[in-house]
């Protein structure tokens, strides 16, 4: 630490306390106040960066003096002294308040996904990590059913390769401010802000685009950016270029056709911006194997396991036949999972999670797995015997 540093620091500390959190116009304070020399030092460094315009100022070590005042009457009259008295302390670290600005994506750190540890790769997995890994601008539509794992695999891929990912939820409202950003209030002024498109363009991030066939026609507004060419901002006036290892991935339950089964309220997507789509790639379920794998971290119950896979797959076999217009995906395989971690009872387990499906499709559900799996019973055989042990029960006439 030079001295300049140890000057503001040990000024800092004299009078907003040690380890303080100091605004602008704090910093600007102190220098007023002690002469010493401006610290960029402070607000340039990433490690002193508290959060957007905050910045922590390192402990000195060094003691402070303060003044303290004592009060004495004399003769018990009416009139007061104060009388200065030195008071020598080790400077303490300034109260940190409980409210803080939320972080802005451009203020904090890299936006890189956590990575989970049981995570499993299968599918487009390590296609999609040579593609990233490339850091060419190729962009990539992936469509599947909900619940298996497309947004994720895209989150793990940049998790393993230490890429930063922005991920943007599309829905109809979504319009071009929300993506390419504008005129928004800050402490009170109105500033013009990059939304999290050209925030991705400028750190040459992953812009994943989830549930893309959610949107409407405003997404046009993203046709020159798809083609991985420079951004005009008619709001501030700024070209943007994009920077290396930038590139686009679109995650949709529909090929953005629309849904005629009416089981996802997906719109139909303009041809012009789909052909900007080099490659479409279609998300498959985990086979039965894979899914053990990813259940297997979860549950100790390895015929629970087991059973489930087997149970699921019948399932999807029903769907793609046409004989069922319901599915158990792999997440609702891992909501069963956590759901017996609590209740450590498969049926109720199951029950529960079914749950969100009509009267008629649990049921078949249910009893499915109880073929699958002898040791609980038939939720139908259930029924019966509860009935026959009321009637059984009942006063004799």
């Amino acid at each position: 630490m030079n001295k300049n540093a140890k000057q503001f620091i040990v000024a800092s500390e004299g009078i907003f306390g040690a380890e303080s959190i100091l605004t602008r116009d704090d910093i600007t304070r102190v220098v007023n106040e002690s002469g010493c020399q401006y610290p960029y030092w402070l607000v340039t460094k990433s490690e002193y960066r508290f959060d957007r315009g905050q910045y922590k100022v390192p402990p000195s070590g060094e003691k402070i003096v303060k003044l303290k005042e004592k009060i004495v009457k004399l003769n018990d009259a009416d009139c007061k002294v104060i009388e200065p008295e030195l008071e020598v302390a080790y400077a303490q670290p300034a109260q940190v308040l409980e409210f803080r600005q939320p972080k802005l994506i451009d203020d904090s750190e890299p936006a890189v996904p956590q990575k989970w540890p049981d995570y499993v790769p299968f599918g487009f997995y390590k296609d999609m990590k040579n593609i990233i890994s490339s850091k060419s601008f190729y962009p990539i539509f992936v469509t599947g059913l909900s619940g298996n794992g497309k947004t994720l695999m895209v989150e793990q891929v940049c998790a393993e390769l230490n890429r930063e990912c922005i991920r943007v939820n599309i829905s109809v409202e979504t319009d071009e401010s929300d993506l390419l950003g504008g005129p928004t209030l800050v402490n009170g002024n109105v500033v013009n802000r990059d939304g999290p498109v050209l925030i991705a363009m400028k750190r040459g991030a992953v812009l994943l685009i989830d549930e893309v066939d959610r949107g409407s026609n405003k997404l046009m507004c993203l046709q020159g950016i798809m083609e991985g060419k420079p951004h005009y901002n008619k709001k501030s006036g700024e070209m943007v270029y994009p920077k290396d290892g930038f590139t686009i991935i679109a995650t949709a339950n529909t090929k953005g056709r629309g849904s005629d089964e009416g089981k996802y309220l997906s719109q139909i997507l303009d041809d012009a911006f789909l052909e900007r789509f080099p490659i479409t790639v279609e998300q498959e379920y985990p086979d039965a194997k894979t899914e053990k794998k990813i259940l297997s971290p979860l549950l100790d119950d390895k015929d629970f396991v087991e059973n489930l896979c087997q149970w699921a797959d019948v399932v999807r076999k029903s769907y793609q036949e046409g004989a069922t217009d319901e599915i158990i995906s792999t997440r609702r395989l891992v909501h069963i999972a956590k759901a017996y971690g609590i209740f450590k009872d498969r049926m109720k387990a199951i029950t529960l999670c079914v749950n969100r499906f009509d009267e008629e499709t649990k049921m078949a559900f249910l009893d499915l797995y109880s073929k699958v799996d002898s040791s609980v019973e038939s939720p139908a055989n259930t029924a019966i015997n509860s009935t026959t042990s009321e009637v059984a029960n009942q006063p004799q006439v």
